[in-house]
Parts: C-alpha cells; structure tokens; sequence
C-alpha cells in the first residue's frame, strides 16, 4: 500500500474511533440516556432531562476532551519532530507551568470569586507571559537554546507555584490548588469551551504549518536552512512552533488543569504506522490524542473510590508505565 494512502487510512480509522467514541461519551454517565434523543431535544430547544444532562454537563466535557487530548497529541508530535528528542512533550517549554501559575494566582488572590472565568483566563494569560519570556530569552538561538531556556522557565514556574501555595492562607484554598492542578474536566461547561477555542485553533494551525520543516529537520538544521525553510528569527519557524504551543497548550492547561503523559505517550504509538515521517504524524496525532482522552475521560467515570478519580492521575498511571515498558525493549534491544 502506498504511504499516502496508508496515512490517509490511518487517519480515516482515528477519525472513526473519535466519532464513535464521542458518542459513547455523551451517552456515559451515572444516569443513562439516549444521546440521539437528548440531542434531538436539545436542538428543540425542548428543556428535558436528557437535553439537560447532555447540553449542559456531558457535551461541553466530550469537546474540551478531544480540543485537550488533541492538542497535547499535536503538539508532543511537533516538539518531538523539531527538537529531535523523543522525550519533548508540551511541558518541556515550561508553558504548562505558566498557565499553572497563573491558574493558582487566580486562586490565591480570590479572583475566582468575580467570575466563573477568572480561573481559565488567569491559566492562559500565564500562558501567554511564559511565552512572551521564553521567546525573549531564546531570541535567534537554536533547539539547544530553546531546551535549556523551557527548563529553566519550568524550574522557576514550579517554584513559584510551590510559593503560592505555601502562603495560601486556607487550607481548604490549598485543597481546591491541588485539586485543580491534577487536571481534570468535571463540571466543565461551554464558558470554558469558548475560552478555550480561539487559542486551539490558532495554536493548532501554526503547529501544522511546520510540517514541512520538520520532515526537512530530519536530514539537519544546515540542510534544512539550504533547502529554503528559515528556522529562527521572529519570522522562524521556531517561533512558530513555540507560539503555536504557547497558544494551544496554554489554553487547554488554562481550562483543564495539567494533563501529563499524552504528549509523550501518543507519538510514540503512532509514529511507526506513519513510516517515522514527522509531517505525517501530525494529523494522526492530535486525532490520537483526543481518542486516548475521550477513553480516559470515561475510565474516570467508571472507576469510582468515592470520589471522582482525576483525569491527570490515570493518565500519569497509564503513561508511567508505557514509557518504563519502552525503557526496557530499548535495554534488549542495545544488549
């Protein structure tokens, strides 16, 4: 089969299974409806029970699970491809900790109580403000620049949210940080989602603009720079990739708190079915990425220990274990 249309059916398949699963998720949940019939209600403008469960709880948690999965999906595939390093994710440009920080600023200083926005539009605008600092402090250096400025902008970050939280004042404020830190889409309602879409698609679109360049990076930042594509520079492709990141990651962070492991664990799995090709693993992943989401969004549903299982904790139990399991076939392989 040729590669193209081995790439396209790969596509077509993840699309399916988002579909699918999509469904499976609105109609997933303690009480039991028909997901045809409550959508049918809720286009009515007919206020049943069933509308109301989907319209306002299950619908607004399945679109944030395939804008969230798909964008962490999208964007470990785009860092993989142009730092050449397999163990890139969102979190590696220290973005993720931005938006963290400033999800927390918005608790700490009682902000949250103003608006049910406050919280998301404080994440995105750490967000942004990590952005900002870590193009300005990269400037026109290469993927080695760019490595070290994301760790030290996660480091700080880090530190920073670690300050916030010890001079929380309440230990129920402290309680509700942690909570909101593990991620998480429960009682996630369409204010989010459109908080949440503008930087998505923004975010997304500048990501896969790089497809070319990455596949051209596979042969060396020289032969790539011969071949036309300009790498650094405000008009850089970098700063493409970082913006583009800084956009969608920020925002997704912003809403659903910090969700780890999709942007590491779903390139991975995918990059053999697209013949190791990063523009062609673009697409497969943030489909991807949203698949793995929507299911372990409705695993956190099922599994019940008296109190909702966070969805950034299963998936750090599921990605854990993946990568050690990786750790392990590549030992056998070297031996």
């Amino acid at each position: 089969m040729k590669p193209a249309r081995s790439n396209l059916l790969l596509n077509i398949m993840l699309l399916a299974a988002v579909a699918g699963l999509s469904g499976a998720s609105l109609m997933w949940g303690e009480t039991r409806i028909m997901a045809v019939h409550a959508l049918a209600d809720l286009l009515a403008g007919r206020h049943t029970a069933g509308a109301i469960i989907v319209g306002q709880l299950r619908l607004p948690r399945m679109l944030l699970a395939i804008m969230v999965g798909g964008t962490l999906g999208l964007s470990g595939a785009v860092l993989q491809g142009y730092l050449r390093n397999p163990l890139a994710d969102p979190g590696i440009l220290g973005v993720s900790g931005g938006a963290a920080l400033g999800a927390v600023s918005v608790f700490y200083t009682g902000l949250m109580q103003v608006s049910v926005a406050a919280l998301p539009l404080g994440g995105l605008t750490g967000a942004l403000c990590a952005a900002v600092v870590l193009m300005g402090l990269v400037g026109r250096g290469g993927t080695l620049v760019l490595l070290l400025a994301g760790a030290a902008l996660s480091s700080l970050a880090a530190a920073l949210t670690a300050l916030v939280l010890n001079l929380v004042p309440s230990p129920y404020a402290s309680f509700e940080i942690m909570h909101w830190l593990m991620g998480s889409l429960t009682d996630r309602t369409f204010a989010h989602v459109w908080i949440c879409l503008p930087g998505v698609v923004c975010g997304t679109l500048l990501m896969l603009s790089a497809g070319r360049v990455l596949d051209a990076l596979t042969l060396g930042e020289d032969v790539a720079e011969s071949l036309g594509f300009r790498l650094h520079g405000m008009r850089g492709v970098q700063t493409r990739i970082v913006l583009g990141a800084a956009l969608a990651v920020g925002s997704c962070v912003a809403v659903a708190g910090a969700i780890g492991f999709v942007g590491l664990v779903v390139p991975h799995l995918l990059r053999p079915l697209t013949g190791y090709q990063p523009s062609k693993l673009l697409v497969p992943s943030f489909l991807g990425g949203s698949l793995l989401l929507l299911g372990a969004d409705m695993m956190v549903r099922l599994v019940t220990v008296g109190t909702e299982l966070q969805l950034g904790v299963l998936t750090a139990l599921v990605g854990a274990p993946f990568f050690l399991a990786r750790v392990i076939m590549l030992k056998r392989g070297v031996s």
